[in-house]
């Protein structure tokens, strides 16, 4: 035999035996070594995954059992005999054999492949590993502070989108600037940077969703939004108050480090304000704000993976929520009320006095808002501690509801010039009809929201008609046909649109 086929054999032998060395973690369910596992075993039992539980024993159909529920599970089945079943060869005979002659047809065994499916655990419901600190100093950062956008830059791609609020705009691009740099530094010369939430107060409408929402498409950055109308007190029905943490480790693939770098969006928050004259217990109020003040603060909560709720059949999570920038909005109705009411508390008769009715029409009286009228609307004190950072929306005007219509990036009227477009046909709107537009929201007073139902209802009908004639090639929405006292100018293919020009009605 050759000197190649000896150091042939040697290699092989030397492979074999480091398969065998190799631990029973690194095999999959058919023996094989996987190198590429990325998630961490949970207990079938306590759903406790495997860098809490400890070493795992692999059972067929990809169960896993931990340590300990294995052991309790001996002793409980030797703690009992069963009557006598088990020292009685007949008596386990039988059961043996019970279901093969069909004497006994209300019995049957399940297949727990069937209730797990074919790959055992779902991936929603695993839960990734977390790097070891060695590795994790190897490795590069996730983050380089060189690459995180400046404040200038992330308002300038909000301006885009969202119109007016420029120091609504200004407060989350520092924040999310300051948050970006905080969690790359950890730490400055030994100075622990505290994260600074913020708490947006303004009027349905003006934007608060969107600009969170927008603010999820530009950045790379896990970002959950939550909603707080759900959520009640621990063992009551609705979401528990860990599920916003669960959204947002849904929103990174259930990677934990990945989510402990992310932005968590509350809206609604004015929906848990303490109930006032109730006898019965407020589950979905103040004690929604006292639960959620561990996780404003940062500790270490454990969250459900891929459910809203904690049972036994859910894994479990670790979460430190002190990297996790918060940003809660709400409308608080009615706190302008409030407002009012403090600031004409000094009113009196003389030359120096105040008129009760001075912020009657004050648009801007949110901005007037301090902790105190917080705390009236029924905002817990320790709640708005750990919400340095009151931001409010202004209350949208005619002016500004007019270049909504037609200056973002995706504004209403130029996606309904792209629907027509795709029938070649030219959509136009003429500037009296705009402004026309702007008046009947401003009645509805909701906002931008009544944009979208106003012009939902004049194209209706357009939308309908313009796919029966192949001729018409520019349909122009006037004053006339917003306010109903005329139809929208159509005009037919030609060189230039100028064969035909007639005004047509509603239904035409």
């Amino acid at each position: 035999m050759s000197d190649f086929e000896n150091r042939e054999d040697e290699d092989k032998k030397e492979e074999s035996l480091e398969e065998v060395k190799a631990p029973a973690e690194d095999k999959d369910a058919s023996g094989k070594k996987d190198d590429k596992k990325e998630y961490e075993d949970v207990c079938f039992i306590c759903r406790r995954p495997e860098s809490k539980a400890g070493k795992m024993y692999h059972l067929p159909n990809n169960i896993c059992v931990c340590d300990d529920c294995m052991h309790r599970t001996m002793d409980a089945v030797s703690q009992y005999d069963y009557q006598g079943m088990l020292n009685n060869p007949e008596m386990m005979n039988m059961l043996n054999n019970m279901n093969k002659d069909g004497k006994y047809p209300n019995i049957s065994f399940v297949n727990l492949a069937d209730l797990q499916g074919n790959d055992g655990i779902p991936n929603k419901q695993k839960i990734k590993k977390k790097k070891e600190k060695e590795k994790e100093k190897e490795a590069d950062p996730v983050f380089n502070i060189r690459d995180i956008p400046a404040p200038h830059k992330i308002k300038a791609s909000l301006d885009e989108y969202v119109i007016g609020q420029e120091l609504a705009k200004k407060i989350i691009s520092v924040a999310v600037y300051n948050h970006y740099k905080r969690v790359v530094t950890n730490t400055m010369d030994d100075i622990e940077i505290e994260k600074s939430n913020i708490l947006m107060i303004g009027p349905t409408g003006s934007g608060k969703t969107y600009l969170v929402k927008t603010l999820a498409r530009l950045l790379d950055v896990p970002l959950a939004i939550a909603d707080a109308t759900s959520l009640t007190e621990a063992g009551y029905i609705g979401d528990d108050i860990e599920s916003v943490v669960s959204k947002l480790l849904a929103a990174a693939d259930n990677d934990v480090e990945k989510a402990e770098r992310g932005i968590i969006f509350i809206d609604e928050i004015d929906k848990i304000a303490k109930k006032k004259n109730t006898t019965s217990r407020d589950v979905s109020g103040e004690s929604v704000q006292q639960g959620m003040l561990k996780l404003l603060e940062g500790a270490e909560v454990e969250v459900p993976v891929g459910a809203s709720s904690k049972n036994a059949m859910v894994p479990l999570a670790t979460v430190n929520t002190r990297n996790i920038l918060f940003i809660c909005g709400g409308a608080f109705p009615d706190l302008d009320g409030i407002i009012k009411q403090r600031l004409t508390k000094q009113t009196a008769i003389g030359f120096n006095g105040e008129l009760k009715d001075k912020f009657d029409k004050d648009p801007d009286i949110l901005s007037k808002v301090t902790v105190e009228d917080l705390r009236n609307f029924g905002m817990i004190p320790e709640f708005l501690g750990r919400l340095p950072i009151i931001c409010t929306l202004q209350g949208l005007t005619r002016e500004m509801l007019v270049r909504i219509l037609k200056e973002p990036r995706n504004a209403i009227l130029k996606q309904y010039q792209k629907l027509l477009s795709l029938d070649e046909v030219d959509l136009q709107f003429d500037d009296e009809a705009l402004e026309a537009i702007a008046d009947k929201a401003t009645k509805k007073d909701t906002g931008a929201r009544a944009l979208r139902a106003i012009i939902e209802d004049f194209m209706l009908d357009i939308m309908y008609e313009i796919p029966k004639d192949d001729n018409i090639g520019r349909v122009t929405i006037t004053k006339d046909y917003i306010e109903g006292t005329g139809g929208p100018a159509i005009q037919i293919r030609g060189a230039g649109y100028a064969i035909a020009d007639k005004q047509a009605g509603a239904g035409e």
